[in-house]
């Protein structure tokens, strides 16, 4: 009877989750065009990386307004980004086609940009400010091909009136037309840009152009700075009173049911009680599976499990003064158990709708990892409100605290620092090949490398790249973009090709910062595409590598320094297939006799010669034009 009665809500609730899908979900997903520039790129990694830097820029005003603009990136390959969608979608469609959008508008590189107009959204790049464009050459008429004589009038009567209205109504207008000849509904949304005079002015031409497709029942006018659509099928997401009604009818239906059964819930309490205690039981119970015991299969073995309370006592009620700091992932607190033992707690961003699923099976899998040059995991609590990981606690904290101090870095001699890089490689060798499955780091750098009292390397954060608060690239083979820029490889910053190689990349950076005792992101340059990696690369042409070792080490033989600096080379070469597996690089780091191969280019080495060719000549024409003040 237990039984029946689960199985009948699961029916009932999943009967209203999918009238509200069907309700609620209309993102209008369709391509009605898509547009790309002529003008064409010879490299297009630059331009790839500062599109998803926009992306990023604009996403959370898309996300929670319907709307955004962003740049990024310097001439000559900076990238302008819009993104809007119709007034008349919710949030959660406008972020669906949004996400839609993204993904489509990168398959027009090698052109620079282009246009994409879903049925419910519209987003544009380009490398030149064009946010109050109005119209253009590029601008589309799309005419349908069933012709309907008697709806002309009606149509151009509905047209007018909506254009009519929109520049007063923040640029958006929708509304339907119905009589004894049939029913047409119509769009007209101007881009947010525009003011009421550019909006004006924009929908007279696209209505003037839209209006040439009668008699045709459908057409489109697509604009640099707005679109009119209008059909004889209602394309038009649900009106929101009709919405409150059928919400209401919903939860009517769902009061009823629960009336009918109400009696056999209260006879049922007591066998599901039953059930859930005999459950319980039967999971602490060490029945024997193929040698070992059914806890021993689970993170929710005794001795991994933490109660939520204990932790909370541990950090003090998760207080700020225990915070030690904040990733991607979520926060970490420094916590003191009641035994002595001191750990670092991390709290997850993830909601309870994914974390009964994702968490456990991600823990399950790291839970079992162990290894020296890894941080050791201790359990777990997984609760409706939070998840929470309890690991030990690495006293020196993270690398970066060392390495990035004028004068802390003094305590990283040669020979620790040495010791850093090859314990991070056995490491990542371990997670790649050593372990019963594969894990992918995704953000190795210097503050997920931790050190303990002897200076000895221990990699955080493995296994929960999934967790990252970041937003996923459909149309990719892996669920989400995770990482730092300048630390991710290429491939996988431009088009989501997830493999070894990206974290050999990120190793490779990690090297040449330990070496320098200088961040990728933050090495002096005057153009803004320079960083540590394509020095290096400067100077290994040049012969003088030594240039870019740390001042405040002393170093008695420089040639294994610089061998360890062409590892590095070889890690971050552009090409992924000619990267090093994490077993070659522990060969090369620990046989010093053992030949190394000459490396190949890293990426954006190109666009930076472009970039500082471009900076020279503007320099140049500046220099021309200064006025020598003994000539006035």
């Amino acid at each position: 009877m237990g039984h029946f009665l689960i199985f009948f809500m699961v029916l009932i609730i999943s009967s209203i989750s999918q009238l509200y899908s069907q309700i609620y979900s209309q993102p209008r997903l369709d391509v009605v065009e898509r547009n790309c520039s002529s003008l064409v790129v010879h490299n297009s990694s630059a331009y790839t990386m500062n599109y998803w830097k926009a992306i990023q820029q604009i996403q959370q005003g898309v996300l929670n307004g319907g709307f955004g603009t962003g740049s990024a990136g310097d001439p000559p390959s900076k990238m302008y980004v819009i993104a809007q969608c119709h007034g008349d979608l919710s949030m959660l469609d406008c972020r669906i086609c949004f996400e839609a959008g993204q993904s489509i508008l990168p398959s027009c590189l090698p052109h620079i940009g282009g246009r994409v107009y879903l049925d419910g959204c519209f987003i544009r790049a380009a490398n030149y400010s064009f946010f109050h464009e109005i119209i253009t050459p590029e601008d589309t008429l799309i005419c349908g091909s069933t012709k309907n004589n008697s709806r002309a009038g009606m149509t151009t009567r509905l047209i007018q009136n909506l254009i009519k209205e929109a520049p007063s109504n923040d640029g958006y207008r929708s509304g339907k037309d119905i009589t004894e000849d049939g029913e047409v509904f119509a769009l007209v949304n101007c881009w947010k840009t525009m003011d009421n005079k550019s909006c004006s002015f924009c929908l007279e031409k696209a209505a003037s152009s839209i209006l040439s497709c009668l008699p045709s029942t459908d057409g489109y006018a697509l604009n640099a700075g707005c679109i009119i659509q209008y059909s004889d099928d209602n394309f038009l997401s649900i009106d929101r009173q009709e919405i409150q009604y059928a919400e209401f009818y919903t939860w009517l239906v769902l009061f009823v049911a629960l009336i009918i059964f109400g009696a056999l819930v209260i006879t049922c309490c007591v066998c599901v009680g039953k059930f859930i205690i005999n459950s319980r039981n039967k999971r602490h119970r060490n029945v024997k599976i193929n040698g070992e015991t059914e806890s021993d299969l689970s993170i929710f073995k005794r001795s991994l499990r933490f109660k939520y309370s204990t932790i909370e006592k541990a950090t003090n009620d998760f207080n700020e003064s225990n915070k030690l700091g904040q990733g991607g992932f979520g926060e970490v607190f420094k916590g003191c158990l009641g035994d002595g033992r001191e750990i670092a707690v991390k709290r997850l961003f993830v909601s309870s709708t994914t974390q009964s699923q994702d968490v456990v099976n991600e823990v399950n899998i790291i839970s079992l990892a162990e290894h020296r040059n890894l941080v050791r995991f201790l359990g777990c609590s997984l609760t409706y409100k939070d998840s929470l990981l309890v690991y030990e606690f690495v006293p020196n904290m993270s690398l970066d605290r060392f390495l990035f101090d004028p004068e802390k870095k003094k305590e990283l001699d040669w020979q620790k620092r040495l010791g850093i890089i090859i314990g991070t490689a056995r490491g990542l060798k371990y997670l790649h090949t050593d372990y019963k499955v594969s894990i992918v780091h995704r953000d190795i750098k210097a503050s997920n490398i931790l050190l303990d009292l002897k200076y000895r390397p221990k990699i955080s954060d493995f296994g929960l790249a999934k967790f990252y608060a970041s937003e996923k690239i459909p149309g990719h083979e892996t669920a989400k973009i995770a990482g730092t820029l300048g630390y991710m490889a290429p491939e996988y910053l431009g088009n989501g090709q997830l493999t070894e190689k990206v974290d050999v990349y990120s190793y490779g950076v990690l090297v040449l910062e330990i070496l320098s005792g200088v961040r990728n992101n933050k090495f002096g340059s005057d153009d803004s595409l320079s960083t540590l990696v394509t020095s290096t690369w400067k100077h290994f042409q040049s012969n003088t590598m030594s240039e870019i070792i740390d001042r405040s080490l002393e170093i008695d033989n420089i040639e294994e320094v610089l061998r360890v600096a062409q590892v590095g080379l070889l890690c971050t070469q552009e090409a992924a297939l000619l990267r090093p597996t994490m077993a070659e690089i522990i060969q090369m780091l620990t046989q010093k006799n053992s030949p190394l191969s000459q490396p190949s280019k890293p990426p954006f080495v190109d666009e930076c010669m472009e970039l500082s060719n471009y900076s020279n000549s503007f320099r140049k024409q500046a220099d021309s034009c200064k006025i020598d003040p003994n000539q006035r």
